[in-house]
């Protein structure tokens, strides 16, 4: 697939400070395009200011007048919002359910017609809540009448991630690791491919209108990417596989623990297999990188400030 990322353009960026976002961000200002994130709190993401093109603003994204005026000067608009648990005022449906609808209504008052959207592999199916809204926020943005394009990853892998980090902070605590649904099976895919992909879609007026599934090229059960952490890590550490009563309980004691290791909504999440059907970064003509070589590096890994130092220099700053 051809990549056009060459031609800069304006980018409204929901979502943009986190995880994917922070990864993104560099690559697509380093790329020449200006880039406008709306942040509740823009105090806390200095370091994303310094990087070349990059403005944030505060603002509340479920509000519709504050995104119809940041996209007026926008020529499409990416939206990287979700949730994996609910806390506080986060809830799934209003996270990627109702901002998505504002959000579709905002561009057509606006006169934006290209939306980029995240979601997740298998979302619309199973029983979770998570994969339910996701399911049902690509419903929205399919109805849209837009040019939409829309990114399904499965868990994805890199520096600052949830996959990696929370089992490795997990291991390092007790000398035994309880773990639910051991035997589920996942494509973990590298976030430097799923921006990749994401760059590809800007760039590339072709995408329009599909759906890409981004994964990994090794399939994995739960317990052996786990155990593929600890031994990075050079650690011994027993891994005890739950049967799915006991993982049932774990997953509801697990919601009043600090930063919810696991919650009744992810054991449902693990119910179905995060394994795609379509090579959807094959597609867009991206190799796909490993996840088991990944881990020595990635758990040593400096962390986000060197990312940004890293584009800073490539952009000559």
């Amino acid at each position: 697939m051809t990549d056009r990322s060459a031609r800069p353009q304006r980018l409204l960026i929901l979502g943009g400070t986190g995880f994917v976002g922070s990864h993104l961000v560099p690559r697509l200002a380093a790329d020449g395009h200006a880039l406008t994130l709306l942040s509740r709190n823009r105090e806390r993401h200095r370091e994303l200011a310094v990087l070349p093109q990059v403005r944030i603003r505060n603002a509340d994204p479920h509000d519709r007048a504050a995104l119809i005026a940041h996209l007026r000067d926008a020529d499409a608009v990416i939206n990287l919002v979700g949730i994996l648990n609910e806390t506080g005022g986060a809830r799934f449906r209003r996270a990627h359910v109702e901002l998505t609808a504002t959000l579709v209504a905002a561009c057509r008052e606006a006169g934006v017609g290209r939306l980029h959207q995240m979601s997740s592999l298998r979302a619309g199916e199973g029983r979770s809540q998570y994969l339910t809204t996701r399911g049902e926020a690509e419903a929205v943005v399919r109805a849209s009448g837009l040019a939409w394009t829309i990114y399904r990853p499965s868990v994805i892998f890199g520096p600052g991630d949830g996959l990696v980090s929370r089992f490795a902070a997990l291991l390092r605590l007790a000398p035994v690791l309880p773990l639910a649904r051991p035997q589920a099976r996942l494509a973990p895919v590298a976030v430097q491919d799923v921006v990749a992909a994401i760059v590809r879609g800007v760039g590339d007026p072709a995408t329009a209108g599909r759906s890409f599934e981004l994964y990994g090229p090794e399939t994995l059960t739960l317990i052996a990417i786990v155990r593929a952490i600890r031994d990075a890590m050079g650690l011994h550490r027993l891994i005890l596989p739950l049967p799915d009563t006991l993982g049932r309980v774990q997953a509801r004691l697990g919601e009043f623990i600090p930063g919810k290791p696991i919650s009744r909504d992810n054991f449902l999440s693990l119910l179905l297999d995060s394994v795609g059907r379509e090579d959807g970064l094959a597609a867009l003509g991206i190799r796909a990188h490993p996840f088991r070589p990944a881990l020595p590096a990635l758990l040593h890994d400096r962390g986000r400030q060197a990312r940004y130092d890293a584009a800073r220099a490539g952009a000559g700053r």
